[in-house]
């Protein structure tokens, strides 16, 4: 059987353990980046061996582009270690950008550094590994980057509260597509994941909510798998996981 490396960015724990563990159910070896929370990443990684596969964690600040950078090449050699790429061992397979702060707060009232951390932390830090990872999966003419958006991003809804984070994440969108496309045909897709109101959500404002309640973690973490075993022929595609939220 054959060997793929996933890279989950924010897996430590909530919706990107969710994630890597989805990854590790479906025999992805998973790679799991953190920041600060190492305690939660050995334990991500720790329920992925309870799934059979291989698992390490890896602290970086993908707001970074250098640590980006040597993130995506550890996800790619980490379990090649010790034997030579082959039919069995591939390496890196799927980007999973899931990393991202969060802020909510009057757009005038935002200072200067907050206003540019929504953008380096959410929009910056998938473009510094998504430019890493691209190159790789040419090589290997196999490639599956699934990012992390959030629903009605592409509708430009009036969000006053939280502006840079909803412009960041329509910036993800923007970003995605052009991978998309750029990529058509090279056995690479790129597709957006964009939740809504979820059950580790800060806020959850359940009456806004058609379908009357929070999304789970693993509903969502089930739409990122279905991109990465979907043909490369679906790619640039959006899907909320939102309960019918702001449509």
């Amino acid at each position: 059987m054959t060997r793929r490396t996933a890279l989950v960015t924010g897996a430590a724990r909530g919706i990107g353990r969710g994630i890597a563990l989805e990854l590790a159910g479906a025999g992805f070896d998973v790679l799991v980046q953190y920041l600060g929370s190492q305690a939660d990443a050995a334990e991500t990684v720790r329920l992925a061996h309870e799934r059979g596969v291989r698992a390490d964690l890896y602290r970086a600040d993908l707001t970074k582009p250098d640590e980006a950078a040597a993130l995506v090449q550890a996800a790619h050699t980490r379990f090649l270690e010790g034997s030579e790429p082959g039919p069995e061992n591939l390496g890196l397979g799927v980007l999973v950008n899931n990393v991202g702060n969060y802020l909510r707060k009057p757009v005038l009232d935002l200072d200067i550094s907050e206003w540019h951390e929504m953008f380096d932390s959410n929009l910056h830090s998938a473009f510094y590994t998504c430019r890493a990872a691209v190159p790789i999966m040419r090589t290997g003419g196999y490639g599956r980057i699934v990012n992390i958006g959030y629903a009605g991003a592409q509708h430009l809804l009036a969000r006053p509260g939280i502006v840079p984070y909803v412009i960041a994440k329509s910036g993800v969108i923007a970003l995605t597509v052009a991978i998309a496309k750029s990529e058509a045909g090279s056995g690479i897709s790129a597709n957006v994941v964009s939740p809504g109101i979820i059950e580790t959500s800060v806020s959850q404002p359940t009456r806004d909510i058609p379908a009357g309640r929070l999304g789970t973690v693993q509903e969502l973490s089930a739409e990122v798998l279905h991109f990465v075993q979907a043909s490369d022929y679906v790619t640039g595609q959006v899907t909320e996981v939102a309960g019918g939220w702001n449509l």
